[in-house]
């Protein structure tokens, strides 16, 4: 992984925006894609130089104001914004510790006041750190598999059970990004990146794309093998008192509600055997 992060991730925008997208005019001998370094450092009113020096790491203070100046020559939204005030520094990081892996009681008797619904508590490095019945329910093929990063790339069963896998695996690995922007101390999330750029082509792919994107709400299609198809909308809300844990809820669209109570009452009928 490189020290070099921040000119790495305004290299990749950069190089998504063509000179129309921003108002100037294109033509000319353009031997890369996208816009031009010089073209950045006029729209965001900064030296040519200054950028250029930004890019290659050798400017390694860069200000608040230049920083959003250049988020805004970049287009870059809220949660790439932030992802650049990260990586430059300029927004403190909590430190790693184990308080972001315990979830809190009150936390706890919330997931179970989700009685039709799948409800889990995620760490910054994905790990499933709490689940109601129905979640553990839906769950249930990746049995012994915590992190989801792991399912979504490792388990056998992934990309039957996940109807809209390469989608899912785009929204996870962005956000594991924008979590490794946060939280660049953390050592789970270090090391299932540095595993992962390793063994996974794909994943790597995504990860390079260089893009950050939070999780918010999302449509879900599963294929059980216990009960078929369930069709759910997640949302995603923060954790407050516990910086980088998530709350995901999981509600079932109305054809999918009885497959979904059925798989927990199926659930239920095997915990109550053990």
């Amino acid at each position: 992984m490189t020290t070099n992060k921040l000119g790495e991730f305004l290299r990749a925008h950069r190089g998504r925006l063509e000179p129309a997208d921003v108002g100037l005019p294109g033509g000319g001998d353009r031997r890369v894609t996208g816009l031009r370094r010089e073209e950045v450092a006029v729209l965001a009113g900064v030296s040519i130089d200054y950028y250029a020096r930004l890019e290659q790491g050798r400017e390694r203070n860069p200000s608040a104001q230049v920083l959003d100046a250049i988020g805004r020559a970049l287009r870059l939204d809220a949660d790439a914004r932030g992802h650049v005030f990260r990586l430059a520094g300029l927004n403190p990081s909590p430190a790693p510790g184990t308080s972001r892996d315990l979830v809190h009681p009150a936390l706890l008797q919330l997931l179970d006041s989700f009685p039709s619904a799948a409800a889990y508590v995620l760490s910054p490095a994905f790990d499933v750190l709490a689940a109601n019945s129905v979640a553990a329910a839906l769950l249930s093929p990746f049995s012994g598999m915590t992190n989801m990063v792991r399912v979504l790339f490792q388990h056998p069963q992934a990309r039957t059970v996940f109807v809209e896998w390469p989608t899912l695996a785009e929204n996870v690995v962005h956000a594991l990004r924008l979590n490794a922007g946060r939280y660049p101390d953390d050592p789970e999330i270090h090391a299932l990146v540095e595993e992962f750029l390793r063994s996974s082509p794909e994943f790597r792919a995504l990860w390079l794309d260089q893009t950050v994107s939070g999780l918010t709400r999302m449509f879900k299609v599963f294929v059980h093998p216990e009960v078929g198809r369930v069709e759910l909308t997640y949302q995603t809300f923060d954790v407050r008192d516990a910086p980088g844990q998530q709350l995901l809820v999981g509600t079932p669209e109305p054809g999918s509600r009885g497959a979904l109570a059925h798989l927990s009452s199926l659930q239920a009928s095997d915990v109550s055997r053990t």
